[in-house]
């Protein structure tokens, strides 16, 4: 009943929710600036303080376009990442009123990513000072990553997640860096695209 962001191609609400909460929705602002990126995360948010519930529907099928090369890829992977960061900050005084596995898995999205990328920074700080890195730092990573693969795997009873585990290094290598940069620009609120 608590679902943090309901993508924008796939979601419904109710003409009655919606309009008692437009005006809000319309006026965005995030640090005196207005900002009009990650708006079906920010809609999700209100209805959530508002008091509605949000379903997720693992049947629904809807169609919309993906990125198909790495430069519209990593713009949106970057409007994501300051969403999540921005959206965050005012979710985080409804997560005790939520779900407890909710409040795991926000802090897991925040946590998780920072967590990550101390290891991948120790193990290129073990590199160049000691010229290779040791089996533990390998196997940190691997257990964080397979630690929350498995709980998500587990709680929505598919263990098709497992293979997010295969997303490491394109996170590692690709999405860590870009999410250092959203946290140092969350002010900028350009869409990143025509």
């Amino acid at each position: 009943g608590a679902v943090m962001c309901c993508c924008g191609p796939c979601a419904m609400y109710r003409r009655s929710a919606l309009t008692l909460l437009l005006d809000q929705y319309e006026a965005q602002f995030f640090r005196g600036k207005p900002s009009d990126f990650g708006e079906d995360r920010h809609l999700t948010i209100l209805m959530l303080k508002a008091g509605f519930r949000t379903e997720y529907v693992p049947d629904a099928i809807a169609a919309t376009v993906v990125p198909h090369s790495l430069g519209p890829y990593l713009r949106q992977q970057l409007r994501w990442a300051r969403s999540t960061f921005r959206d965050t900050f005012l979710a985080l005084r409804l997560l005790p009123e939520l779900d407890g596995y909710l409040t795991l898995d926000v802090i897991g999205q925040n946590l998780g990513p920072l967590l990550l990328a101390i290891s991948t920074l120790t193990a290129l700080a073990q590199l160049v000072i000691g010229g290779s890195i040791p089996w533990w730092t390998g196997l940190t990573i691997a257990a964080m990553t397979m630690v929350r693969c498995s709980v998500a795997a587990l709680r929505a009873r598919d263990l098709r997640f497992i293979g997010f585990s295969l997303h490491t290094p394109i996170n590692i290598f690709l999405l860590l860096p870009l999410k250092a940069y959203a946290l140092c620009t969350l002010s900028n609120s350009d869409w990143l695209s025509r």
